[in-house]
């Protein structure tokens, strides 16, 4: 039995959960996200509680027992509380600008300004060199995080680019002290 799988999930803090068939809707203060599970697994709402259970034992009912559990987990926290991921330009003359509200150009080193477009429900918050992207899907938060992210990553020489707030770099040496 999967640990996490049999754990039900609490519906808190103003949630609502809606059933309807194999889609499962979770609408909140902040949005509303939908989700289609496999038939291999089912999805019943006891009481304030999402109760997630497999049909049978199948290789694929395993693995998508946790699975669905952790999504349906993923969007209730999401439409209550909201995901936020922050990230820090790194390196001289490097810059990050918003370009109205749903672009933020980059200047990283390269002959031109790189843009990278934000995804509706996603909203970005540009404070000197950090970036701040906050929002109520978690997939679509990182994906955006590292589109950002994927237009300069950190290098280990010098530590320049983008990186999370939380990510360590390690740090390597250079050709002078190799020999």
């Amino acid at each position: 039995m999967s640990r996490i799988g049999k754990k039900p999930v609490p519906v808190t803090d103003g949630a609502k959960v809606t059933l309807n068939g194999n889609t499962v809707q979770v609408a909140g203060k902040l949005g509303t996200l939908t989700f289609s599970h496999r038939p291999e697994v089912e999805v019943a709402l006891e009481d304030d509680t999402v109760v997630v259970t497999r049909k049978n034992d199948s290789k694929t009912a395993r693995a998508m027992h946790g699975l669905t559990r952790s999504l349906i987990a993923n969007m209730v926290e999401g439409v209550t509380k909201g995901y936020v991921k922050e990230l820090e330009v790194a390196g001289v003359g490097y810059t990050a600008q918003m370009k109205g509200a749903k672009q933020i150009d980059l200047k990283v080193g390269f002959a031109d300004t790189r843009s990278v477009a934000i995804p509706d429900g996603v909203t970005c918050e540009v404070a000197g060199v950090r970036i701040k992207v906050s929002g109520f899907d978690k997939q679509l938060v990182g994906q955006t995080a590292a589109a950002i992210r994927a237009q300069r990553k950190p290098e280990p020489y010098n530590g320049k680019g983008i990186r999370y707030i939380d990510e360590k770099i390690l740090r390597k040496q250079g050709k002078a002290f190799a020999k």
